[in-house]
């Protein structure tokens, strides 16, 4: 669970809307732009308990609860719960809390259902600035786009989103939801329901003290409106900005839904994360940001690096507008997987202890029109890598792609290698990669908008020998890293990547230390490996391709060399035999 700031008590006042009282709850300085957060079922304004602070310390933030819900006035009727009915609700609180300025609006489910009904009338050209909507479709173009898609043939789209949607003829149908769901409905239950769904801890889930009327009362929302919306599905536009946050694991609806926004909305922007329906309750500060971003971008006229990578329809590189940190970037594999992202698009700040070495990488992106910032750095240096972080996130933003590259080799056989020599080792192949997680890996978990960790591990993470005890503990070690921070950060979206190269001729060959012999000796058997490896053909910018595709395609853990992918397998199925070669031959 992350550590949330903390929340100062809300204003609260009724906002008065034809017979009903709507409960509105105030945070923040009033005299801030005004956020309005507008929640769905079976919730309450509750469900922006994770988000609030995130967003109060810049802006006047404000929640309600809809008609129906929490404390406001509650009925009975279902057509008091149709959604031009809740518009005109959000324009009469709009109104309230901010009635010189437009307001930006943040709306999940079907509280971002009732928001579309409200921005695409007239009125709301004046009253909403932008429109940041998570998990809760317009109904018109969700049944426009169905509508599409079966007339030109295609019918997966619509089957699938038959299929999540078939929870919604429950709902529907007046009476059964009480006698079928009731074990549900309770909030023991209903939070770690959520939690499974959203892959979040149930301590995450904060519900109302009127949850289990809510969850009953509120379905009524569904008989009010998805017959008609869907059956009959009118031409609705508007001109305010929206912002699409699709969770590609929500159970209600699919992301293929979304795919005609473009035609109602021609300010759009789309972000698709790897989240499930809840994300106020699982991913708080994912929801900050993405609406921070859209109400500063429309503040200065400017989309920051995220938003213009997630405007729609515009054309753009595969990694245009994303900030790529890679360690050890002056030469080998951290020069050309620098190269290899430059030519797609991404901005590139490497690092090296070779600051020489880094601008030679910075000035080769640059000759071909990239965008690249060098820096000198060793990783090994725990307080140096936070420095570095801090200046480069406040320089250059928070990383979309961190690669842990920086490494050196070494050999020697174990009683051999002074304890300073493996410490050394470990110090930078492994807690290298360590200090680079946290000092910016820790920034892109609370930013919350995803990405990506590349961590470069070997082959002798998985294939004991002889000779290398430190260089085969360091990588074995980046490589049981990689597989717990993969399952700790999986809820945050992002991905980790362990890149396990084989027999590849870099300069890390020639400039290996072996322990255990003269200074004569340890040149000769440089010069002789490096040979060896310059024989093998394989050049470091085939692994940078692999860094590449495993970006691009989510891969977890992947062998490059041929002998790579073969010593993976071989030692998973039959890792006595790679136990028995390794006590008899010694390769150094």
């Amino acid at each position: 669970m992350t550590d949330q700031p903390t929340i100062t008590p809300a204003s609260q006042r009724l906002v008065r809307n034809d017979d009903f009282d709507i409960a509105v709850y105030e945070y923040g300085e009033p005299s801030n732009e005004t956020v309005l957060l507008v929640h769905g079922w079976p919730d309450d304004n509750h469900l922006w308990d994770r988000v609030v602070p995130l967003l109060a310390d810049r802006f006047h933030v404000v929640t309600y609860d809809t008609r129906g819900h929490g404390r406001s006035t509650r009925t009975d009727r279902t057509e008091d719960y149709r959604l031009e009915r809740f518009a005109s609700d959000f324009f009469a609180v709009a109104d309230a809390v901010s009635p010189d300025r437009p307001v930006h609006v943040l709306a999940h489910d079907w509280g971002s259902v009732q928001v579309w009904e409200a921005v695409c009338e007239p009125r709301a050209a004046a009253r909403v600035a932008s429109f940041t909507s998570v998990s809760g479709p317009n109904l018109d173009h969700l049944g426009a786009w169905v509508r599409g898609e079966l007339s030109r043939g295609k019918v997966w789209g619509p089957f699938t989103q038959l299929l999540s949607s078939l929870y919604t003829g429950l709902f529907m149908t007046p009476g059964v939801p009480r006698v079928v769901l009731k074990p549900l409905g309770t909030e023991k239950m209903w939070s770690r329901f959520v939690g499974l769904m959203n892959e979040t801890s149930p301590a995450n889930i904060t519900l109302g003290p009127e949850f289990r009327r809510d969850f009953f009362d509120g379905m009524r929302i569904y008989r009010a409106n998805i017959p008609r919306r869907l059956a009959d599905p009118r031409e609705r536009r508007t001109e305010v900005p929206v912002q699409l946050i699709i969770a590609r694991r929500d159970v209600a609806v699919r992301p293929a839904g979304y795919d005609n926004e473009q035609d109602w909305a021609p300010t759009l922007f789309r972000r698709e994360v790897g989240g499930g329906h809840w994300l106020p309750f699982s991913h708080p500060e994912l929801l900050a940001t993405a609406t921070t971003e859209m109400i500063e971008s429309l503040r200065t006229g400017e989309a920051v690096r995220g938003l213009r990578r997630a405007e729609v329809g515009r054309q753009q590189r595969e990694f245009e507008d994303q900030l790529l940190v890679i360690t050890g970037g002056g030469s080998g594999i951290g020069r050309e997987t620098a190269l290899a992202f430059a030519r797609k698009g991404a901005e590139v700040v490497l690092s090296d202890i070779n600051l020489d070495a880094a601008k030679e990488t910075a000035e080769l992106i640059a000759r071909e029109g990239g965008t690249a910032h060098a820096y000198q750095l060793d990783v090994a240096d725990e307080a140096a890598v936070a420095e570095h972080a801090a200046a480069v996130i406040a320089a250059h933003g928070v990383p979309d792609i961190l690669i842990n590259n920086a490494g050196v080799g070494q050999a020697g056989d174990f009683f051999d290698t002074p304890a300073a020599e493996f410490d050394r080792v470990l110090n930078i192949n492994l807690h290298g990669v360590v200090n680079g997680c946290r000092a910016f890996g820790k920034a892109m978990a609370e930013r919350g908008l995803g990405g990506h960790i590349v961590n470069l591990s070997s082959m002798a993470a998985y294939t004991p020998q002889r000779g290398f005890s430190a260089y085969s503990t360091s990588k074995s070690a980046v490589f049981m890293f990689s597989d717990c921070l993969r399952a700790e950060l999986a809820g945050k979206g992002i991905g980790v990547h362990t890149i396990c190269p084989g027999i590849v001729h870099t300069n890390i060959v020639a400039t290996t230390r072996f322990s255990g012999v003269s200074a004569e000796e340890e040149a000769a058997k440089q010069q002789r490996y490096d040979k060896l490896y310059a024989a093998r053909r394989y050049g470091p910018e085939k692994v940078a391709a692999q860094i590449v595709k495993a970006v691009e395609k989510g891969r977890a853990v992947v062998p490059v060399t041929p002998e790579a992918h073969l010593q993976y397998r071989f030692n998973r199925f039959a890792p006595a035999i790679a136990r028995f070669f390794a006590a008899r031959v010694k390769l150094t």
